[in-house]
């Protein structure tokens, strides 16, 4: 009992040796808590800043975003346009080709020579008997068997011989075969109908309910009645990418941007390739921003404002405004050459670059409107210098309340 009176009496008489003792402690771990905060990345002056980062500035650029970099941009990832690069063309569905099947009727205003009554019929049929033919006082026509049309384009027409008729239209046809029975046949009048089309197709692939070929007729099918002949596409609008394969060359918009713009719903040619591909685009978001995940988006014409409003913005408890980054491989030619000269690039030919926009200029919320996403780009925002700051008071004053309880249980 009087050793415990005793050490209670050497407290209080020196109790600034105790809590010199105890601060010691909490020093201990205040120093445990600083290499202990935590974060989502890399500070804002670590992403812009090259000093002692060796690999950062030899390898990734780093790009501040400006109205003239914005334009850039923009300019370049504009997709072409099918109004532009395949025009308006006029309906060529009409055009014959090998492989079509052709039915030619003729009638002659009496009286009939070479194409009226039975004995016409059977002159026909027996060229070589054409010549004994009496003239009839009818005007009875003759219709062809269905003949398709030869490998080398021609079709075979009695008294007329072959006709050339690949390329032609069936008007065209008409007047080649009324030239050749001139003086032959008495007021020929010739009609000339394609009863199968085997050349005046387009060819439908991809992400659609059924594949094929489809033929196009002289009315000009446009490309969604095509894609609409086909089923339809298999998924959203959104997702899906139309790409055109026209003379060796191949054109891709947006499902979504065709069907929203009358102009790029343009006639299709024959020998037209529709292939339609699902593409679910998507970023990644990282960092004090209201939502980290991989986000979709809706493809060519995402801007960086729309990827930040998906996102729910900026965590305004934690962002730095200056230190949006968007982490992207990028094609060499939307860059500097002389800035990225030596920079190591991808298998694809890609660069490393990171853009950094500064949202506390109010020019940078219209800039934001114009900068595209692109797919497979990081969008990443940074904790505000003071964040950590915050972590550190919050660990002193856990840690004084800490050395308080000590003090006050050691009383």
């Amino acid at each position: 009992m009087f050793d415990t009176l005793k050490r209670n009496a050497c407290i209080w008489r020196n109790p600034l040796a105790h809590l010199s003792r105890v601060g010691t402690v909490a020093a201990a771990l205040l120093l445990a808590g600083c290499t202990a905060l935590g974060g989502d990345g890399p500070a804002t002056k670590r992403v812009i800043s090259a000093e002692g980062q060796a690999l950062l500035a030899s390898q990734i650029e780093v790009v501040d975003l400006d109205t003239a970099a914005a334009e850039r941009l923009q300019s370049a990832s504009a997709l072409p346009l099918f109004s532009e690069t395949l025009g308006e063309v006029p309906a060529t569905g009409s055009l014959i080709g090998p492989g079509d099947v052709l039915e030619v009727s003729i009638t002659e205003a009496p009286p009939a020579v070479l194409f009226g009554g039975a004995s016409g019929d059977s002159a026909l049929r027996n060229p070589a008997a054409a010549s004994n033919v009496q003239s009839v006082s009818s005007s009875r026509g003759w219709t062809s068997p269905q003949q398709a049309v030869e490998i080398e384009g021609t079709i075979f027409v009695p008294f007329a011989g072959a006709i050339p008729v690949t390329g032609r239209s069936p008007r065209q046809i008409e007047q080649a075969i009324t030239e050749r029975l001139r003086n032959k046949a008495h007021q020929p009048q010739v009609i000339v109908r394609r009863v199968g089309n085997s050349t005046a197709t387009v060819t439908v692939l991809g992400e659609v309910t059924q594949s094929g070929r489809v033929p196009i007729s002289a009315h000009g099918e446009r490309l969604l009645e095509i894609i609409a002949a086909a089923g339809g596409p298999k998924h959203p609008l959104a997702k899906t990418l139309v790409q055109i394969s026209r003379n060796q060359q191949v054109y891709t918009l947006p499902m979504a941007m065709i069907t929203q713009d009358p102009r790029q719903n343009i006639v299709l040619r024959p020998n037209d390739v529709i292939s339609l591909l699902f593409q679910p685009y998507t970023f990644t978001a990282l960092g004090a921003t209201g939502r980290s995940d991989e986000i979709p988006f809706e493809g060519p014409g995402f801007s960086l404002a729309n990827a930040l409003g998906r996102i729910g913005g900026l965590d305004e408890n934690r962002a730095d405004p200056k230190g949006v980054f968007i982490f992207r491989f990028e094609d060499p030619v939307m860059l500097d050459a002389a800035r990225i000269a030596g920079k190591p690039r991808t298998a694809d030919g890609k660069v490393p670059v990171i853009y950094r926009v500064d949202l506390r200029s109010p020019a940078n919320l219209f800039l934001i409107q114009r900068f595209p996403v692109k797919q497979n780009d990081l969008v990443f925002v940074s904790n505000a210098p003071l964040v950590d700051f915050t972590k550190f008071l919050g660990i002193i004053t856990s840690t004084m309340f800490s050395v308080a309880g000590v003090v006050n249980l050691a009383q």
